[in-house]
């Protein structure tokens, strides 16, 4: 589906995928963390919402202060401070930081705590070997078995100089680009677009319904108010043909939307509206293009993907 010319996916080279899927769609999921009670809650007081997906485990958490969460993980963590009150700080593979504003980090293998001195909300991103926090997942049964439209995807190709604690804390400062889609990190198993907030509601005539092959979007509202328009394709069975859906929603709140539903999100509310886009595995499309992943040079995309930025 074409975008308008002014948008940084207009580069984008058409889908192009040795596989297209076959079975049902999954269904869209939506999640309103302002309205469900927390999956977990420590004895100091922090509260997290767990939620997966095929190929990651999402965590939203408020952290309390002065408590610690103790991580003890087979692979990476990539963690982003969406908002603090003070500072937060992460103690991992042997290294300690700390940041006061938001900023992304990633967490190597092995244990590892995150700590606050103020009130802190995370988006945590684990690679599905977390079985823990996989079977706690509130959507678990969704994926018992895997479904046929989304693929599996093994990790990308380790990080230069291996894995370590790196912490990306300028995000506030990195600049709009019209050659850049959003502000994108990655690591080896997942892939966050740090859209730039959008003061009042979106332009109804600039929206950009798309599809995705055999990959599941994560779109996560932190602030404001959006719609995520969700349409599926005809195809020739019309036993399988959906309505339209058109979620209001607004933040915190996540919707997982699957492959091949076309989407589109507006952002509707007054104030200001912020939202982080999901991918897991990394986006390959996004990853190809020069100066689009933020990060790109800890953490090379497999052979035949674009150079690193």
């Amino acid at each position: 589906m074409p975008y308008a010319p002014d948008d940084p996916r207009s580069q984008l080279a058409g889908p192009a995928v040795a596989r297209r899927p076959a079975g049902e769609p999954l269904p869209l999921q939506s999640f309103d963390f302002t309205r469900l009670e927390p999956d977990v809650v420590t004895a100091g007081g922090s509260r997290s919402w767990i939620v997966r997906a095929m190929n990651v485990v999402f965590l939203l958490t408020e952290l309390a202060p002065a408590d610690v969460l103790g991580r003890d993980d087979v692979d990476e963590t990539l963690t982003v401070v969406l908002a603090t009150e003070g500072s937060v700080s992460f103690d991992a593979g042997g290294s300690v930081a700390s940041v006061q504003r938001r900023a992304v980090a990633m967490l190597p293998p092995g244990q590892s705590t995150i700590s606050a001195d103020g009130p802190a909300r995370l988006l945590r991103l684990f690679a599905t070997t977390a079985r823990d926090l996989v079977e706690q997942s509130r959507n678990a049964d969704v994926y018992r078995e895997q479904p046929d439209t989304i693929a599996l995807t093994p990790p990308w190709p380790e990080p230069v100089g291996g894995s370590r604690l790196r912490v990306y804390d300028e995000v506030d400062g990195i600049a709009p680009s019209p050659q850049r889609m959003g502000r994108i990190f990655r690591n080896r198993h997942a892939m966050v677009n740090l859209l730039y907030p959008r003061v009042g509601p979106r332009d109804p005539g600039t929206l950009s319904p798309h599809f995705h092959d055999d990959f599941e979007q994560l779109s996560y509202v932190d602030e404001g108010t959006y719609t995520h328009h969700v349409r599926t394709q005809w195809g020739t069975d019309r036993r399988m043909w959906r309505a339209d859906e058109h979620v209001t929603i607004g933040g915190p709140s996540l919707a997982i939307i699957p492959p091949p539903l076309v989407h589109t999100s507006e952002a509707i509310g007054a104030g200001e509206n912020r939202m982080v886009d999901i991918f897991a595995g990394p986006r390959a499309d996004f990853s190809g293009r020069p100066g689009w992943v933020l990060n790109a040079a800890d953490y090379p995309a497999p052979a035949g993907i674009g150079t690193a930025s």
